[in-house]
């Protein structure tokens, strides 16, 4: 009853909007985590403000208390928020329980159309339930796990030389993750420069979602599925295949071998500060570290390589999806002007801006420009990459999900406590328990 009446009001409030003039200048918060790309969305949105006459606020949380702040936020009805760009896997809890307004009306009256936007965001960040045309969100910042390695190391002579006499091959970018470990192992503890290095910087964090989103990013391309695709919420066989407690045994050999001392707990933060010190050779992030490596002193200017994440042993290859739509929060009392800046964010020049700055723009007029694979380094990487995507349980019960995999994944790959296959068996508990809480089971 409660959710009907939140849909409800939400549905009333969205068709006040619609009919709104929107001529009073409103003051609007747009909520979203403390990084580069909300800096970049600042300035981004100083261009509304100056055409719509509207002035922005904007509230940004760093990404480790990021969930537990706005979910808190929406769970309260607050109206801090009156834009949300919030995490992928929130969408399903926040259509569900009313949190967001729901965009189909405002798309089709403004000529809004979510063909125009790359299909994996769509499905990823706007679309509940999933694969339904049910709009929550515009899609607003594509992201997805890949990896940066360092191009200059891996072109010195002596460098190359030594590692085709140990491998029988030269020192490229890896393909395969078999080809990621033993780079990862033939860097680990070798001095470069005066200095000690290690392999790889890996996703290792226990508090929020680090170390799921690591082992997730492997675990696809060793052929892990959350659930039968022709029954829903029947994973065993799938969760805990073959393939999948392979890939678990990857990840826990990749982080005993090949990382830094005292990494136990690292996540994004954590990686950007030992890819650009020169700790490591390569590292696991999300690609909206990209452009901060360009133009970084120490490791920008051609000196760093970007790298779709690799294939797993039977040559499927798979990368954790990140990013965020946009959404306009359901208790806000200033959805009309939240809408005009939805509108405005959607169009090809703000979007091919938005781009320029930083931003990873989801409009295939923006990525499918002939010229986009070479505007940046990165590009093609990040093109290629956002083919390959899987992300994370959408449900509403999303963050006891989380917290399962959390415990499993840790307790296993950092802790050492137990062996894949009973972290991945206990992990199907788990979830069993929480979807029959939820009466999908």
């Amino acid at each position: 009853m409660k959710r009907a009446h939140m849909a409800s009001v939400a549905a009333i409030s969205l068709t006040a909007a619609l009919a709104s003039n929107a001529a009073q200048a409103e003051n609007l918060t747009l909520c979203w985590a403390a990084w580069d790309p909300a800096n970049a969305l600042v300035e981004l949105s100083k261009d509304f403000e100056k055409q719509s006459g509207h002035k922005m606020s904007f509230e940004f949380v760093p990404w480790p208390n990021f969930a537990d702040r706005m979910l808190n936020e929406l769970n309260s009805g607050g109206k801090l928020c009156d834009l949300m760009i919030g995490d992928s896997q929130w969408i399903g809890g926040s259509a569900e329980n009313g949190h967001y307004v729901k965009l189909n009306d405002f798309f089709d009256a403004n000529g809004i159309k979510m063909s125009d936007f790359v299909p994996a965001t769509v499905t990823g960040y706007s679309e509940w339930p999933k694969n339904t045309p049910n709009y929550w969100a515009l899609p607003a910042f594509g992201d997805v796990v890949g990896w940066t390695y360092r191009k200059d190391w891996f072109a010195r002579p002596e460098i190359q030389s030594e590692f085709k006499a140990k491998y029988g091959r030269d020192l490229v970018a890896p393909q395969t993750f078999a080809e990621l470990k033993d780079i990862a192992e033939f860097f680990q503890g070798r001095e470069i420069d005066g200095k000690t290095v290690y392999g790889a910087s890996i996703y290792t964090e226990r508090g929020s979602e680090g170390i799921t989103m690591g082992v997730m990013d492997v675990l696809y391309s060793f052929g892990f599925k959350y659930e039968n695709p022709d029954k829903p919420y029947d994973m065993a066989g799938f969760v805990n295949s073959a393939g999948a407690v392979a890939g678990l045994e990857f990840y826990k050999s990749l982080y005993d071998c090949c990382v830094a001392p005292g990494t136990s707990n690292t996540y994004m933060g954590e990686g950007i500060d030992a890819y650009k010190s020169g700790q490591v050779a390569m590292q696991m992030n999300f690609a909206f570290t990209w452009p901060g490596f360009e133009v970084d002193p120490n490791v920008g200017g051609g000196k760093t390589g970007y790298l779709v994440n690799p294939a797993g042993p039977g040559g499927e290859r798979f990368a954790q999806l990140g990013g965020q739509g946009i959404s306009v929060v359901a208790y806000s009392e200033k959805q009309a002007a939240a809408l005009e800046y939805i509108k405005w964010f959607a169009q090809p020049d703000v979007q091919a801006k938005w781009w320029s700055m930083g931003g990873f723009s989801c409009l295939r007029a923006v990525v499918e420009d002939p010229s986009f694979p070479t505007s940046q380094p990165y590009a093609q990487t990040f093109l290629d990459s956002m083919a390959v995507v899987k992300d994370f349980w959408a449900e509403p019960s999303y963050a006891t999900l989380l917290q399962a995999s959390q415990k499993r994944f840790h307790d296993y790959v950092v802790a050492g406590n137990g062996t894949a296959q009973e972290a991945l068996d206990g992990l199907i508990a788990d979830w069993s328990e929480v979807f029959e809480d939820d009466g999908k089971m």
